[in-house]
């Protein structure tokens, strides 16, 4: 049988992000994909234009539709931009007893586009941080979450890693990819303590998706049978290898998407 995963999250018309982007990573890692989209976005590699937000109402109907019949080893949840959203998300996997969940609370857009409404912050932190395996917010994320400046050293990710495990979440992964320096090193603060991952900077601006590309190899990790820190080492290694080949697909015009099929396109044109 094969290890499903479910996406929720929102659409990116662009196909980098959102959605678009975790079946893709479902796909790469050998998991079967399905999706509750929450909003819809018209974007391009060069930015978001407009958003409509699904009614919460109708994601619920999404969620029960296809855990009363599929089932799902683990569940990513990405772009949630309006607080009743946020509930009807956190009531579902309430309802269905949803395990394995990995939290990547997308507030912006690698183009800078808002994609929370502030006043649903703590919404996020109320509801979904307390249900969650894993976050996985980037320095920015984790700086608004825990109300503090952005992390600049290895001692301040930390802080706010524990900070937000401290509002109930089981683990967190503190993403230091938009940092500097020659490495994009991250921290996962859980029970046992701290673990770093670390990985090679690649200079590109294909970069389009990136957090949701690792909080769903997480998760499919997560969906294979692997532990926490295990799904972290292979997400971080895929990832690291998406963006290492994002620059031969030549997508758009701004930041382009990581090439999540890496492996297997080995061939352009």
């Amino acid at each position: 049988m094969i290890a499903k995963a479910l996406t929720i999250a929102g659409s990116d018309s662009g196909g980098g992000a959102g959605i678009q982007a975790d079946l893709k990573t479902f796909s790469a890692l050998g998991v079967y994909g399905a999706s509750v989209i929450t909003a819809l976005t018209a974007q391009n590699t060069r930015g978001v234009t407009a958003v409509l937000d699904v009614p919460p109402e109708f994601v619920t109907a999404e969620i029960d539709a296809v855990f009363s019949d599929i089932g799902f080893d683990a569940v990513k949840i990405g772009m949630l931009s309006q607080a009743p959203v946020i509930r009807a998300v956190r009531a579902g996997l309430d309802r269905w007893q949803a395990k394995a969940v990995v939290l990547d609370p997308v507030m912006v857009a690698t183009s800078g586009d808002v994609l929370l409404a502030p006043e649903a912050i703590e919404t996020l932190r109320t509801e979904l941080l307390p249900r969650a395996a894993v976050v996985t917010p980037n320095l920015a994320e984790a700086a608004k979450i825990t109300e503090r400046p952005i992390a600049a050293s290895a001692e301040e990710m930390v802080a706010q890693g524990r900070a937000i495990r401290a509002l109930g979440a089981r683990a967190v992964l503190v993403k230091g990819g938009h940092g500097e320096g020659a490495t994009a090193d991250d921290v996962l603060v859980d029970e046992a303590g701290e673990t770093w991952f670390s990985a090679p900077r690649h200079p590109t601006r294909n970069t389009h998706g990136t957090g949701c590309t690792l909080s769903s190899a997480i998760a499919a990790g997560m969906a294979r049978g692997l532990d926490l820190v295990q799904a972290v080492r292979a997400a971080k290694a895929y990832l690291t290898a998406a963006i290492r080949s994002a620059d031969r697909l030549e997508v758009g015009g701004g930041h382009g998407p990581v090439d999540h099929f890496h492996a297997w396109w080995t061939e352009r044109g």
